[in-house]
């Protein structure tokens, strides 16, 4: 009876100070949001919605080899495909900026689906080459058939006619659509948070430890790997529908295959294992 009541106090002392460490995110964000607008100049607010649209970039990698010890170079290339659909689905349709970037996370999404199966094979240095040739081939097919800029015809290409995408309507301004950035990066950071605390999470590193462990307590080794993939090029492609937004435009050299080895190592330097790792990382983006 003692021994259970030693436990619950420690329980009821350990619950707020969990709470607690959860708020600073949200605290870190809500400051960045409220206090940098205020501070800096256009120019460098444009460089630092960048870098907290990269931070998401960055988490993304974390999530992959933090808790599956997949080494993921293609993370560039997913976020490409979010701002190719993002910017298509604008110009031609017309659809509401949220809708775009979630249908371009969708997309990478399922682009990240399909690279997880070579990860059902391959580990390490392996794995790495294989997404790093996946990001080169992007590179290459992104320079033969461009990025949509207003132009007519599916690929809405072209070489005279440019026209900027609008962004949303409650962020038409850079300072707004710097807090709307920071609000969105802040959700996904969330939605990563709820699934290392939920069953993916538990599943991701039982799996990293050992699949054959895994496999042999019940665990779907090969559909929590593709979920995986999936979630992380589902952020890189919002990210990428992000930066869309920021730029307004977006260029084939906006995503050479050589940044997502540099993302990847300054988000495993900058700490791939805490929240502040992928913001930290990509203040040297």
């Amino acid at each position: 009876m003692a021994v259970a009541n030693e436990i619950s106090a420690t329980n009821a002392g350990t619950l707020p100070r969990l709470r607690l460490k959860a708020l600073w995110p949200l605290a870190a964000f809500a400051v960045a949001a409220a206090v940098v607008p205020l501070l800096v100049a256009a120019l460098w607010l444009k460089v630092l919605t960048s870098v907290v649209i990269y931070a998401l970039t960055a988490a993304s990698i974390a999530l992959l080899y933090r808790k599956l010890g997949q080494v993921s170079l293609a993370q560039v290339a997913f976020m490409g495909c979010g701002g190719w659909v993002t910017l298509r689905l604008s110009y031609g349709i017309g659809l509401p900026f949220e809708v775009n970037v979630l249908a371009g996370g969708v997309f990478a999404a399922v682009v990240g689906m399909i690279f997880a199966y070579p990860a059902l094979r391959m580990r390490g240095l392996y794995l790495a080459l294989v997404t790093l040739m996946a990001a080169g081939g992007f590179g290459i097919l992104i320079n033969v058939i461009q990025f949509p800029n207003g132009g007519e015809g599916f690929l809405g290409f072209a070489v005279k006619a440019i026209s900027y995408m609008p962004r949303p309507w409650i962020a038409r301004s850079d300072e707004a659509y710097f807090r709307y950035c920071v609000g969105v990066v802040f959700l996904g950071f969330l939605l990563i948070h709820v699934h290392e605390r939920g069953r993916p999470g538990r599943a991701w590193l039982l799996i990293r430890k050992s699949e054959a462990a895994a496999m042999a307590v019940g665990i779907n080794v090969t559909g929590y790997k593709i979920w995986g993939f999936a979630l992380s090029g589902f952020l890189a492609g919002v990210a990428g529908g992000l930066l869309a937004g920021n730029l307004q435009l977006l260029d084939a050299r906006s995503f050479p295959p050589a940044e997502s080895v540099m993302i990847f190592a300054l988000t495993i330097v900058g700490g791939a294992w805490h929240w502040y790792g992928a913001v930290i990382a990509c203040q040297h983006c």
